[in-house]
């Protein structure tokens, strides 16, 4: 069983020799990890059926099936990333949009809401539309994930009002992708007001980065 252990260790630590620019950074690390987690798995499930080999070919097993269902996803979401990347290029270059690929696989983009707001107000403008077009035409194209679309705000105001506001910017982003085709079952939403600040709200520049809103996409967990 140490032996086992060991192969999943070793496996873990072969997804962190990549260079920071490797373009499938991502899928070989998640591909390390699925395989390290599938043969610990695998090995405790094959040691209790069968204690003189039963671990060991546990643990190839389920090597074999978690390495491919984590680059599957790895693949999946390195494609999408590609696409936001390059469609979305005006956009962050201009910093309305940030796109951030998470340690759990997971795409975030965020979006400046002083591109994408009037003050005080949950109605899009409509330039911005035009960009939340071009993010549904690429949803469209990876069903296999959902979207969660979280509204933030600064300080200024009540919580309540804040609170209230993010919630209807949040929905206002959802119902934009949902009029541009893309599923309303595949999109939740929610607001967590001024409780959750990037930086101090103690200067306009950090208000600013406070008011947002973060689209979370969230893979299915059996692409393979």
């Amino acid at each position: 069983m140490k032996k086992i252990m060991l192969m999943a260790a070793v496996l873990l630590l072969s997804s962190c020799v990549t260079g920071p620019d490797d373009p499938n950074k991502h899928t070989k690390q998640n591909a390390a990890g699925g395989a390290a987690a599938g043969a610990l798995l695998g090995a405790i499930i094959g040691y209790q059926g069968d204690h003189s080999g039963g671990a060991l070919r546990g643990a190839l097993a389920g090597a074999a099936i978690g390495g491919a269902v984590g680059a599957g996803t790895g693949v999946y979401m390195d494609k999408q990333q590609a696409e936001f990347e390059q469609q979305l290029a005006s956009e962050r270059r201009a910093n309305q949009i940030e796109v951030e690929r998470l340690k759990n696989e997971n795409l975030k983009i965020t979006m400046n809401s002083e591109v994408s707001f009037d003050f005080n107000s949950s109605a899009l403008k409509p330039a911005f539309t035009r960009t939340l077009d071009k993010v549904a035409n690429i949803l469209q194209r990876y069903p296999r994930s959902s979207i969660r679309i979280i509204g933030h705000t600064d300080n200024v105001g009540s919580a309540a009002y804040n609170q209230r506001l993010s919630e209807e910017r949040a929905n206002a982003v959802a119902w934009s992708l949902e009029d541009s085709g893309l599923s309303p079952q595949r999109v939740s939403t929610e607001g967590r007001g001024e409780s959750q600040p990037r930086v101090s709200n103690d200067s306009e520049a950090g208000r600013q980065l406070n008011r947002r809103v973060e689209m979370l996409i969230v893979p299915d967990k059996d692409i393979q």
